[in-house]
């Protein structure tokens, strides 16, 4: 399926070609300041691009593409005892990439965080024959049906010994994370539902990040109730080396409690921030 059509902006692949990018139309994400634009995986390997793999912490393999696409962000996969997870996606594959993932075992479930890393999730499922895992919250956003795709519902999800993702609602209503039980303490991969910030001693919260539209703080309280009983030292976002490498679960802690600070604050000198995550 290497014509089928790619949106250029977001970067993610359709089943047919289209007058528009229902992703892109959308708040969260823009139509590119030239229009509508589409490729396809020969396009781009005709273009140039070609496969980066390289290790993005213990037990975690970085897939990327140089030069990027769409937005830049890159695929884990996270190696657990029960077999591989890949965690978000990219745009770009070919036999080479497929080849090296292959060598490091291969890909046992896929799971992504939100709409705009579907990329080209479809053509990884089926040459690994791997269950996709995305919230049912998000279904009507998916650009290729297929039966490999497995619906959950509900606020957690296990996906494999020590893996579970966690619907945290922020960006999208389906927005998920996935946390990995050891080693190193655990590990939380959030993609950008927690973006972390460039300061990686930080993470921060955003409906829309191109737009500039702030979470919601009862969405935020929220996430931050279902990760309480997760113990995870280090947070990994959406681009490489953009790492929380310690003290993770209390950086998103007080992440959230600086962020809901600022939103809740209304101006006046009486405005106390302390406990707001109680509020």
């Amino acid at each position: 399926m290497n014509d089928l059509p790619i949106c250029v902006t977001c970067g993610v692949q359709y089943a047919t070609l289209r007058d528009d990018c229902p992703i892109c139309e959308d708040e969260r994400q823009y139509v590119g300041w030239g229009g509508q634009r589409w490729t396809s995986l020969d396009r781009l390997r005709e273009a140039g691009h070609r496969p980066r793999v390289r290790e993005e912490g213990p037990g975690v393999v970085g897939i990327g593409t140089e030069p990027p696409t769409a937005i830049g962000q890159r695929a884990l996969l996270v190696r657990g005892p029960s077999g591989n997870v890949l965690w978000d996606m990219i745009t770009y594959v070919d036999d080479d990439l497929l080849a090296q993932v292959e060598a490091l075992g291969g890909v046992d479930a896929i799971a992504i965080s939100h709409p705009h890393y579907y990329g080209t999730m479809i053509e990884w499922a089926h040459a690994f024959g791997a269950p996709v895992y995305i919230h049912a919250a998000d279904r009507r956003w998916v650009a290729r049906p297929d039966d490999s795709i497995v619906f959950w519902e509900g606020d957690t999800r296990e996906i494999g010994d020590g893996l579970t993702l966690i619907n945290a609602g922020v960006h999208f209503d389906g927005g998920q994370v996935l946390h990995r039980e050891g080693p190193g303490g655990g590990a939380l991969f959030s993609g950008d539902i927690l973006q972390v910030a460039k300061d990686r001693r930080w993470v921060s919260f955003m409906y829309s990040y191109p737009n500039y539209i702030p979470e919601r703080p009862r969405t935020v309280r929220r996430a931050l109730s279902l990760l309480e009983p997760y113990p995870f030292d280090r947070v990994y976002g959406a681009w490489w080396r953009q790492i929380v490498d310690a003290d993770g679960r209390e950086a998103v802690r007080r992440s959230a409690d600086r962020y809901l600070a600022f939103a809740l604050d209304d101006g006046s000198p009486e405005t106390d921030r302390s406990g707001v995550l109680d509020k």
